[in-house]
């Protein structure tokens, strides 16, 4: 038996297991990762697979995701060929995502005004809207599509998620009253781990270090309590709530 010849095979295993592990966390934004998979390959790799992995397999969300992490020009190529057999809001909208989740911003920006040129009210093209552009970073666009949003008769289905980037762009372009109070609101309303992770981020800044210690504090003291799910996807709000104590 050549036992150097089994060490290399497993070696070189374990360095691919690693790499794809690594571009995974990086396009997921699971970076906090980084650091184990980095220094402890074969346990980081373990860790990561039961912790991240498995359950999205176990969720069938895996090979979607795993085609959007590695494949992502073959998911607007398709997106593109249900544009040009069905030129309909709907495949505009969802080219409009895959672009938008390869940062290609400026495309998806361009394909969702086309489709609220048509249906100027419609709240997920509002809410779409809102968020890209807020990750291009035109916070006072993105303000402006979110509270067209909240002022539908539908607003009542507006995500959490969509309130607090809405609570972020208020901050960011420096109208921190209105930004504290919608923080307030996802914080008291949907009792958000996200949530407190950035309103008590927002008060540091404005150095009232104590009541942002409280926040962060409160993640770390309550989020046992959460089921498993939960505690899965908000670990990452847990570990920068810890990161953020140990500044203060």
């Amino acid at each position: 038996m050549n036992i150097f010849g089994l060490w290399s095979n497993y070696y070189y295993l374990i360095i691919g297991l690693q790499v794809i592990c690594i571009i995974h966390c990086l396009k997921t934004g699971k970076r906090d990762y980084l650091y184990l998979l980095i220094i402890l390959p074969m346990i980081g790799c373990i860790i990561y697979f039961i912790r991240e992995i498995l359950p999205e397999i176990n969720s069938g969300q895996f090979f979607p995701n795993l085609q959007r992490v590695f494949f992502p020009k073959s998911v607007i190529g398709e997106w593109e060929r249900r544009v040009r057999l069905s030129d309909t809001v709907a495949n505009k909208m969802g080219l409009a995502a895959a672009l938008a989740d390869q940062q290609q911003y400026a495309r998806a920006i361009t394909l969702a005004e086309e489709c609220r040129q048509s249906f100027p009210r419609d709240l997920g093209i509002l809410q779409q809207l809102g968020r890209f552009y807020f990750y291009d970073q035109r916070y006072a666009d993105s303000i402006a599509c979110m509270e067209k949003a909240f002022a539908q008769s539908n607003a009542n289905l507006i995500k959490q998620e969509d309130e607090l980037m809405y609570a972020r762009a208020l901050e960011a372009t420096g109208m921190l009253p209105p930004a504290e109070d919608v923080y307030k609101k996802v914080v008291r309303v949907h009792h958000s781990i996200e949530g407190m992770y950035y309103y008590g981020a927002f008060l540091k800044k404005q150095n009232r270090n104590k009541e942002a210690l409280q926040l962060f504090q409160t993640i770390k003291d309550e989020f046992h309590l959460h089921p498993r799910y939960v505690r899965r996807m908000n670990a990452q709000w847990l570990r920068l709530a810890k990161r953020e104590m140990a500044g203060l």
